[in-house]
């Protein structure tokens, strides 16, 4: 691991130092291949300072789960009003963001009683709702049209993530989405 480029720790900024080493280990090697001492290390701060400050390792993944899922339902909140847009906002955001993402949707990994979290979740589960409700062909569908819109979006941001699709590698991971989507949704092309 290498450490972040800092002037030196400065009282208040602790928390951001600790939580931008813990998103560039979790880039680096995941969300288990790494240690608050040695994020400590990374964020130029003392051993004790990360453990002071979240507790321990699944509280700082509870404040990264919970910016992420903050930031996802700002994404998410943007294109609402428009289910295509609302499902390549999901997948732009795991590209952009794959450090947050990987953490978000592996609940073992942080506290999901945690308020801030709860509410930034919340928030992303009700764009996700509505948006893929417009999609529903009845009422009474509107659960299973959810699951469907999200395990679509969801499936192909994590197949993108992983390689899976190496014959799409070198296209727009979000006009691909944008395809895919139409595809299964029955959506028109705008133009």
């Amino acid at each position: 691991m290498r450490p972040i480029k800092q002037n030196g720790y400065h009282h208040g900024n602790l928390r951001r130092a600790v939580i931008d080493a813990a998103l560039e280990a979790i880039a680096e090697s995941g969300p288990a291949g790494w240690s608050l001492r040695e994020l400590a290390r990374r964020a130029g701060v003392s051993h004790a300072a990360p453990a002071h400050h979240f507790g321990d390792k699944t509280g700082l993944l509870t404040a990264v789960a919970a910016e992420g899922f903050g930031m996802f339902a700002d994404a998410l909140e943007r294109a609402a009003g428009d289910a295509l847009e609302v499902g390549v906002a999901y997948v732009r955001f795991a590209v952009g963001h794959r450090p947050y993402f990987e953490v978000m949707f592996r609940p073992e990994l942080y506290r999901m009683d945690d308020p801030d979290l709860a509410t930034a979740r919340e928030r992303a589960a009700r764009v996700l709702v509505t948006s893929s409700g417009t999609l529903s062909p009845a009422p009474a569908q509107d659960r299973l049209t959810t699951i469907a819109a999200w395990s679509l979006v969801h499936g192909f941001a994590g197949l993108w993530l992983s390689g899976s699709l190496p014959e799409a590698a070198h296209e727009d991971p979000e006009a691909l989405a944008r395809s895919v989507i139409r595809l299964f949704s029955g959506m028109s092309s705008p133009g």
